[in-house]
């Protein structure tokens, strides 16, 4: 979880962290006493407790959501070192972009326009978004999607969560399940820009019917296609499980350590025509005139996930959940800053001298820790589930000069700012569905959240404040027929600012109202699902295109503005072999009156929201081992600022995909032998996905053209 931001001053708060701390880890440890219950195993029970971690977070077709799931399955077919946005890119009003152009390292996604800060991510129900900034950072948790089980994303407001506010979706995962035999695996993927991705996995299987150990090792590294642009990503995964006959425990330890070169800058218009892999990242000049790059421009973070569920079924109608976790989070990024400002650095001037050459590393040591829980109630008619959770994040932020070609009256190891920020997260929800008739059924859900923030920084000022939301959702579902199901939804969310919108001062909490009309079609070769959207912002805080000095998006309020869409997906079985899964968004994204500096600029189009995006996924199966595919996406224009600036717009993009597997199940040795190869962009476009303003002129983040990964996976 990361937030590295500049200040000077330390703001301390009532109650110590290392008694908050210990109280945590006794209920932890207590909690934890309860891997030495004894019950007998029924497989039926604990495939249902499984479903109970994420229940509480996630919906089925009988709930008025708009929604899109991903299994195991359909990952490891493309799971070849790429992050999880990337593999979630041909899921419908997904636009996905990479810092570095391959998809490996910095990686971001956007849904329905909202960038990532704004689609709550959970794992197995705990919340996973930087409580600060409220973004993803897929890059502390490398290759995690060869421990997902399963994935859901709620496009709109969707269902009551824990942790941040969904403002435009919500993703939810649900980690590896148990397997009931031992078996392990060993996947190796290599490919260009020295791209490689080494993966172990091992599972005990069921011992004494009861418990099961498994885990993984993986490590990836790529050059990037952006000069520089490198990874060098290590992680893990390691889940204790214990299964009774109406118990499930799970204890999990993932976590990773990235160390990736910054290609945040991105490039101008000139540069994009001449070399579109320039990298300005550590640039400077030596003392006889040299251009040189920094060697260690560069971004280090680790970080750690403990987390305990408890599932336990009382009966065939109640059932509950609850759970406990902590992440732990440290690491900087360092810059080579040439002819700084001595004061910005608490240095004295060395007689006439007031700039030096220097080296800088901005530190985040963080800590995240809360409880989760759920108790469910279904029967024929009703289904509820009353849950909620209690989160707590606290942060240390500092710099330290690690050289200066002018040292003046430093010491190793001064700090030239302290920063310390607390953020508290509580929530509690009930929602239900209840069948009022055969075909007809209600869906209500109420969730009440309280936040307290505090902070100090030059950027932030002093920061206390205290928010508390009510957020309402309601809707009905009709079933017309065995076929066809219409849905509607209303939900309300409200949302708090970020730590960097703080920075523009005046920042006011968000509102938002989304409506969801549906229509799914469901037959045996044919899937529909369709569905128009209304979403109207109070206050939105929309992205400007600008950044600040830390790369961080810049973002103000929009009194009024909406987005209006039609999103259309489908499943299309022409025969055994040949399957078609296309789907499009056609959308209107406005701010309404948008003032600016004083100026009123009437309706404009909100900044990096395309008006059509589109993708299609063609496979062809000629035989049971083989599969082939062919994998399009669409992104229309979009504006990188909210004015319709020319300059601002990036033109429109079509990309093309092919991905190729095939499975041996030999006899003996290995239980299955898979060749996968993935050749991304064939038809070499030239494009960009993402870029920024700098004040009235666009910086570029281009991807890269043609490019290929292979890989080896074998099971036994």
């Amino acid at each position: 979880m990361k937030t590295f931001i500049k200040g000077t001053e330390v703001l301390r708060f009532k109650g110590s962290k290392a008694n908050q701390k210990s109280i945590f880890f006794t209920l932890f440890s207590i909690f934890f006493t309860l891997f030495s219950f004894s019950q007998e195993q029924d497989s039926t029970k604990v495939n249902q407790l499984d479903d109970v971690l994420v229940s509480a977070v996630r919906v089925t077709s009988k709930t008025p959501v708009t929604f899109s799931n991903m299994d195991k399955k359909e990952i490891k077919f493309r799971n070849l070192g790429q992050d999880i946005p990337v593999l979630m890119n041909y899921l419908p009003s997904v636009v996905t972009t990479s810092d570095a152009g391959g998809g490996i390292g910095y990686t971001g996604i956007r849904v329905r326009g909202s960038d990532a800060t704004r689609v709550n991510v959970t794992i197995n129900g705990i919340p996973y978004n930087d409580a600060e900034s409220q973004g993803t950072f897929w890059v502390n948790m490398p290759d995690f999607a060869s421990s997902v089980e399963s994935l859901q994303l709620q496009r709109g407001v969707g269902t009551s969560t824990n942790g941040s506010g969904a403002f435009g979706a919500s993703l939810n995962m649900l980690t590896d399940n148990y397997a009931s035999k031992a078996n392990g695996e060993v996947s190796n993927s290599f490919g260009s820009f020295n791209s490689h991705k080494h993966t172990v996995k091992f599972s005990t299987g069921l011992l004494n019917d009861h418990f099961e150990i498994a885990g993984r090792l993986s490590t990836i590294k790529s050059d990037g296609y952006i000069d520089r642009a490198s990874s060098d990503l290590k992680s893990y995964f390691l889940q204790g499980t214990y299964i009774g006959k109406t118990t499930l425990i799970k204890a999990l330890v993932f976590g990773g350590t990235e160390k990736t070169y910054q290609s945040w800058n991105g490039i101008d218009t000139e540069t994009l025509n001449e070399n579109r892999r320039y990298n300005s990242a550590g640039k400077f000049t030596d003392e006889f005139g040299n251009t040189r790059y920094y060697d260690n421009e560069t971004d280090n973070y680790k970080q750690d996930h403990y987390q305990l569920h408890w599932s336990e079924s009382f009966s065939d109608k109640w059932s509950s959940n609850l759970a406990f976790h902590y992440t732990k989070g440290k690491g900087y990024y360092e810059n080579y800053k040439e002819d700084a400002d001595m004061a910005d650095y608490n240095l004295s001037p060395v007689g006439a001298i007031v700039t030096t050459d220097l080296v800088r590393q901005k530190w985040l040591d963080n800590d995240f820790y809360g409880t989760t829980f759920s108790l469910k109630y279904k029967d024929e008619k009703l289904d509820v589930i009353f849950g909620g959770g209690w989160n707590k994040y606290e942060g240390d932020h500092f710099g330290k000069v690690i050289w200066a070609r002018y040292a003046s009256q430093s010491e190793l190891g001064d700090h030239y700012y302290d920063d310390y920020s607390a953020k508290t997260d509580g929530n509690i929800f009930a929602k239900a569905n209840y069948q009022i008739t055969e075909k007809l059924s209600f869906y209500g859900d109420l969730q009440y959240r309280k936040v307290t923030y505090k902070a100090n920084s030059i950027e932030t000022g002093l920061v206390d404040d205290d928010f508390n939301f009510f957020n309402p959702k309601a809707g009905l579902n009709f079933e017309i027929n065995q076929k066809n199901t219409l849905y509607f939804s209303y939900a309300r969310a409200n949302r708090e600012p970020n730590r960097t919108d703080y920075e523009g001062g005046n920042v006011k909490p968000e509102k938002l109202n989304d409506f969801e009309l549906g229509w799914r079609f469901n037959s045996e070769k044919f899937q529909l699902n369709s569905n128009i959207y209304y979403m109207g912002y109070k206050d939105q805080l929309i992205l400007t295109g600008r950044l600040d000095d830390v790369g961080a998006p810049i973002r103000s309020n929009s009194e009024k503005s909406y987005r209006l869409g039609l999103e259309v997906d489908a499943s299309i079985a022409l025969s055994e072999k040949f399957i078609l899964r296309p789907n499009f968004t056609l959308s209107s994204n406005k701010n309404v009156d948008l003032a600016v500096e004083g100026q009123n600029y009437g309706t404009k189009d909100i900044a990096f929201s395309p008006s059509v995006i589109a993708g299609n996924i063609v496979v062809y199966s000629p035989i049971k081992s083989l599969h082939l595919s062919l994998l399009q996406k669409f992104v229309g224009e979009q504006y990188m600022n909210n004015i319709e600036l020319p300059e601002a717009k990036l033109a429109d993009y079509f990309v093309n995909d092919f991905n190729v597997s095939y499975e041996i199940k030999p006899n003996s040795v290995f239980k299955s032998i898979m060749i996968t190869g993935l050749l991304n962009n064939f038809l070499d476009k030239r494009y960009v996905s993402n870029g920024a303003m700098y004040d009235i002129y666009p910086y570029y983040y281009p991807q890269a053209g043609i490019n290929f990964l292979v890989g080896l996976t074998l099971k036994f």
